[in-house]
Parts: structure tokens; C-alpha cells; sequence
């Protein structure tokens, strides 16, 4: 199963962040709009993820909800009819909750870099450092420490949730 070392972090602005990722970046920006609804799943995580151009991807995953680098494993699988999946898995699984966000990406060497606005939530940076299948994760760790030192993203900006975790408190919390 491919896997990563992931971290997220709040950031002031997509916009403060954009120039100096662009200085270390080889390629981006991309802007891409994605709607990821979650589903619910026992061993991990299960999204419908649609753009807007009318294809997705399904994709599930396994990773610690913790502050810092963490590894992450994961299945993507594309399809062209996002709306008609979500239907069915809706009334397969019944849905947990949707994210909207508008995402900037770069590529750092093989590590993808995501500048996210995200609806109801705000701005965070996410990092994905991509490992080879028989790397060990220390390797992706030290590198996301690496760029986190560049960007100057202290550890008090890291975020162990997902996006859909803090939605989801934060509408439980308004109730």
C-alpha cells in the first residue's frame, strides 16, 4: 500500500505562505477545488473526493490522529461519476460529513505541498512527503521537519485532526 509522511499545520494566509513555497518549489502552482465527503468506515478513512469538472477519486486511508510527521497509508481510485458514488456509499455506509476547500499545490522534490482554504475551518499548510515502498518513515520525518524549518512552521501551528475531525467538533460544540 503506498504511504507518506504527512503533517498539517494552521497558517495565517494561503497568501503569506505562497511566495516562499514558490522559491522552493519544481512545479506549481496548481489550484484545485475539491468537495471531500467522508463516509463512515471501521478501519480508517473512506472519501469521495469530486471536482469540479466532474470526475473524482475515491480514497481511502489509515494514519494517527498526532501532532508532528506521521506516517500515512492510503488507496486512490479514480472515477468518472463522483455524484452517482457518493449516492451509493451514502446508503451503503451513511455519510459523516463534507469538506470544501480551495488548494494551491507545489512539489518540493517528492514532497507535495498544499496550501489549503478550507470552508468553515480557515488556512493550513499540509505537507506529504512520499516514501518509497521499502523506505523507512524516519527518512520522510526528517525530511518534513526539513521544510517545516524552511517555511518556519513551529510546532505550535501542527494540527493532529483532519479537516472533517474539526467540523465536526465544531459542530458538535454549536449545538
Amino acid at each position: 500500500m503506498p504511504r507518506n509522511i504527512e503533517i498539517k499545520a494552521r497558517i495565517k494566509s494561503v497568501e503569506a505562505l505562497t511566495s516562499r513555497v514558490a522559491a522552493l518549489a519544481g512545479a506549481g502552482p496548481v489550484e484545485i477545488r475539491q468537495d471531500d465527503t467522508f463516509f463512515r468506515c471501521d478501519h480508517g478513512r473512506l472519501k469521495l473526493r469530486a471536482f469540479p469538472e466532474g470526475s473524482g477519486e475515491l480514497i481511502f486511508y489509515r494514519r494517527a490522529n498526532q501532532q508532528g510527521p506521521k506516517e500515512s497509508f492510503y488507496l486512490r481510485s479514480p472515477t468518472p461519476a463522483p455524484d452517482s458514488l457518493r449516492e451509493a456509499l451514502s446508503a451503503a455506509y451513511g455519510q459523516v460529513g463534507r469538506v470544501r476547500k480551495h488548494r494551491t499545490l507545489f512539489l518540493v522534490g517528492r514532497t507535495r505541498v498544499h496550501l489549503d482554504k478550507v470552508e468553515g475551518l480557515g488556512h493550513f499548510l499540509e505537507l506529504e512527503v512520499v516514501l518509497e515502498e521499502d523506505e523507512p518513515s524516519q527518512v520522510g520525518v526528517d525530511e518534513a521537519h526539513a521544510l517545516m524549518k524552511s517555511l518556519d512552521i513551529g510546532p505550535d501551528q501542527l494540527v493532529e485532526e483532519a479537516y472533517i475531525d474539526i467540523l465536526l467538533r465544531q459542530a458538535g460544540a454549536g449545538t
